[in-house]
């Protein structure tokens, strides 16, 4: 299975440095405070730049959640796509994707956390097309229901019971309610999704 990683890059350019180093504190100042509770002057102090210096790079906070979201967000939809295509039967699919959202909150869990907590606010702003999770993960179901891998079904329900089995558990651990690696529930996690899709 290829690995899906939230992993950067990393920066060559000592503007792009700056602005990464903004982005890492932010990301980590939001998912322990809040974006709420977060302030410009927050992430600032934690860089070690001055406010000015910030705003040259993020006209506001708004645009900072906005930038971290979008670019991450898009790029998860990417990399879930790429391990469903790397399957073949409808079931390998899911359990990939499933596997590849443990594997990417267990090695960047603020930033799985971040996506989660902020995409209600976020994902009307998104490009009519952007790729984003939800569809790849309908995708998949619809073409296991074409090839009779999983029984006929309203595909918005199947993709929630999907998102419902994976996102609520990375809450509870978020919560401390359950060990913080997915990783090592993720087959229980496949079992429990194949089940809710395939049980009509």
């Amino acid at each position: 299975m290829s690995e899906l990683t939230f992993t950067h890059k990393l920066p060559r350019h000592p503007f792009t440095d700056t602005r990464a180093r903004i982005e890492s504190a932010a990301l980590r100042l939001f998912v322990q405070k809040g974006v709420a509770e977060t302030t410009i002057r927050d992430i600032a102090r934690d860089v070690g730049i001055s406010e000015g210096a910030l705003y040259r790079h993020f006209l506001s906070k708004e645009q900072l959640v906005w930038r971290l979201f979008e670019q991450n967000y898009v790029d998860f939809a990417g990399r879930l796509a790429t391990l469903a295509d790397g399957a073949h039967a409808t079931r390998d699919k899911v359990a990939a994707m499933i596997r590849g959202f443990c594997v990417a909150h267990d090695e960047h869990p603020a930033l799985f956390r971040f996506l989660l907590f902020v995409q209600h606010g976020q994902l009307g702003k998104l490009a009519a097309d952007a790729p984003t999770p939800v569809e790849v993960v309908r995708r998949v179901i619809d073409q296991g229901m074409a090839a009779g891998d999983i029984p006929p079904q309203n595909p918005d329900l199947a993709t929630a019971l999907v998102f419902g089995v994976v996102l609520e558990t990375v809450q509870f651990a978020a919560f401390g309610r359950l060990p913080p690696t997915m990783t090592a529930v993720s087959d229980r996690l496949v079992a429990a999704a194949w089940a809710a899709i395939t049980a009509v």
